[in-house]
């Protein structure tokens, strides 16, 4: 019976695949690759990006092509294996890129063996005449499996006639450099980020079940921050399959699917007389899908993250515990309206469409630059599929790549981002290395040269072979690039704050203010110290000026006076200063008191007047004579 099972599920499989195959569309991803020598290849050509390692999302890579003399294929590990690693890069010299034959092996072997090697990247030459492929595991490999998630480098597949070229050059002696571009594998149309990911709830397919498990758990805190932050959008999607109609009631059919055969999964243990069934993989799925739609609603899509990450940890199926039960347990905890989810899910064992799953079976078929979803775990960022490895630095940095340049969100800038190429070398870039200054900065897309801003101070150059400080402050950094020079505890730079900011060599010091400027001797120059009674001494930077006898120098007039004299004059000077003071003084003594006598005459007079003349302010006196009237 067991066996009469295993051979329909195969028959249903073969159904499914030619249902598939009627209207499937598959999309290469590919990246520009660009040879720089020699003349003769010059020239852009197209690669097919592999389904495993790690591109460089959003960079590019230069590299040096080598073709193996033996084991072209790469099929067999390269003798001297990681120990000696054969193609490893050189100090100074560019990354390898091994060219390697197509067949006999699969193609994940063939890198891993490369990256063993010590190469950098591996570029594949197709053998036979046909539009390319994306390299990828052709079935489930458990032996494959345990080292594909272990390759590290890029690979791409090259057509034949053009790998022929290549192969050609390189056993000429020719010098062949090859430039790989992954700046354009992914667009960025806007300053948001559109990706979804094509995943599954069953726990118990193997090793790519564990990977993605694995990846869920580990992404989900970069995931939440950009989708709170607003930087991305992101939608899960669940594969299914409908049965053909001839088997919809078969055994198989009904332990696969839900609502009469139009949603399917696998059986998760691929033995339908134990564990769990198809269905309740399909179940979950929905479930899952309804979480979305459910905490979208409250505008919290992230919590579909913590969901199928707790619900891996709390409900796995190796602990019977992959049920509805369960589920709701999780569901409360996150704080979710469980009767919402149940509405959204409906009835399982309806006879007719369900909205959700219709429109996850629809969207399953590519449309614009995107394939058909055939795979699962499918990554798909602003509607390209993902080629490489399934990993948290790997994806986060291509969706980095989806946004434009300047507008990248804080996560894409961490340090676990950057490609470290400035420890190599200080990539190429300027430096200076008694500032402890660098032009070198690195970024998710490779290291980029630019004058930094340093402790406030502004530099200014190419980044490459020159950056000057500019601007205020400059002079505290390495005296502005100027000369300058230290001795017993005297420094001279010059370095000038003000005017154009050219380095103009200080007083005492004649150059070219940059490389050297050398001491002025005053003395012999006559440029001071020069009256009949000076004696002149040149010193580092300055002279000494002394004069003979009881003497004193005056450095502004360039010559020698008494001492008595200076003291004579200062004590006239005091005494007129006192002289001065008094006659100051009494000036305004003489002042008050003119003021107040002035002042104390006029009320006097005030007084007297008042006492026999009427004033303005008096009314006139009234007259008391009295007429006699008849």
């Amino acid at each position: 019976m067991r066996g009469l099972g295993f051979r329909l599920l195969l028959l249903l499989a073969l159904a499914l695949a030619a249902a598939v195959e009627v209207d499937a569309r598959f999309v290469v991803e590919k990246n520009s690759l660009m040879v720089t020598s020699p003349t003769a290849l010059r020239g852009r050509r197209d690669s097919a990006i592999g389904n495993f390692g790690v591109p460089q999302y959003g960079g590019s890579m230069a590299g040096a092509v080598v073709y193996p003399k033996g084991n072209s294929d790469a099929c067999d590990a390269f003798e001297g294996g990681s120990k000696e690693q054969l193609f490893r890069t050189k100090p100074g010299a560019l990354p390898s890129f091994l060219l390697i034959d197509r067949g006999h092996c699969l193609f994940a072997k063939k890198v891993w063996n490369a990256q063993n090697a010590g190469a950098s990247a591996v570029l594949v030459v197709d053998d036979k005449d046909e539009p390319l492929i994306t390299m990828d595991l052709p079935r489930e490999d458990d032996e494959a499996a345990k080292y594909i998630q272990n390759i590290t480098i890029p690979s791409a597949l090259i057509d034949k006639k053009f790998g022929e070229q290549l192969k050609k050059a390189v056993k000429d002696g020719e010098m062949v450099n090859v430039n790989l571009d992954w700046r354009e594998a992914v667009p960025h149309p806007d300053d948001r980020v559109e990706y979804e990911l094509w995943t599954n709830s069953n726990d118990e397919c193997g090793p790519k079940c564990d990977m993605l498990m694995h990846f869920l758990k580990e992404f989900k805190g970069a995931a939440q921050l950009l989708e709170k932050g607003g930087y991305s959008q992101f939608t899960p999607h669940y594969i299914t399959w409908y049965c053909p109609q001839a088997f919809v009631v078969s055994k198989q059919c009904n332990s696969q699917c839900i609502n009469h055969g139009r949603y399917c999964a696998p059986d998760p243990e691929q033995d339908f007389s134990t564990g769990y069934e198809g269905k309740d993989v399909v179940v979950e799925n929905l479930r899952q899908l309804c979480v979305f739609n459910v905490a979208n609603e409250i505008k919290k899509p992230w919590i579909w993250w913590d969901y199928v990450t707790d619900f891996h940890i709390r409900c796995p199926m190796k602990d019977k515990k992959y049920n509805k039960k369960c589920a709701e347990t999780v569901i409360k905890s996150l704080g979710l309206d469980v009767k919402k989810v149940d509405k959204c899910m409906g009835d399982p064992n309806a006879d007719s469409d369900h909205a959700l799953l219709k429109t996850e079976q629809d969207a399953q078929i590519g449309k614009g630059s995107r394939g058909d979803v055939t795979i699962l775990p499918t990554l798909v960022v602003n509607n390209r599929q993902y080629r490489g490895k399934l990993e948290r630095k790997a994806v986060l940095k291509a969706l980095c790549a989806g946004f434009e340049e300047t507008t990248e969100p804080n996560v894409c800038l961490s340090d676990d981002m950057e490609t470290n190429e400035c420890l190599s070398d200080n990539g190429g870039c300027w430096q200076d290395k008694a500032a402890n200054v660098t032009a070198c900065r690195d970024t998710f897309r490779g290291r980029v040269c630019e004058c930094p801003t340093f402790n406030g101070v502004q530099f200014k150059g190419d980044g490459y072979s020159n950056c000057e400080p500019a601007g205020p402050g400059k002079c505290l950094i390495n005296h502005g690039g100027c000369w300058h020079e230290t001795r017993n505890g005297k420094t001279f730079s010059a370095c000038q704050e003000s005017g154009n900011g050219d380095c103009k060599c200080p007083a005492g010091f004649r150059g070219d203010g940059v490389k050297k400027c050398h001491d002025i001797d005053e003395c012999k120059e006559k440029k001071a110290c020069q009256c009949p009674e000076c004696s002149c001494r040149d010193t580092w930077g300055g002279y000494e000026c002394t004069c003979s006898g009881d003497l004193l120098y005056i450095k502004e007039h360039d010559t020698c006076i008494s001492k008595t004299s200076v003291q004579a004059k200062a004590a006239w000077a005091a005494v007129w200063g006192i002289l001065v003071a008094l006659a100051v003084l009494a000036a305004g003594s003489y002042m008050v008191y003119k003021y107040r006598l002035r002042s104390y005459m006029d009320s006097e007079i005030r007084a007297i007047m008042a006492q026999y003349m009427p004033l303005d302010s008096q009314g006139e006196v009234q007259n008391h004579s009295q007429e006699d009237h008849p």
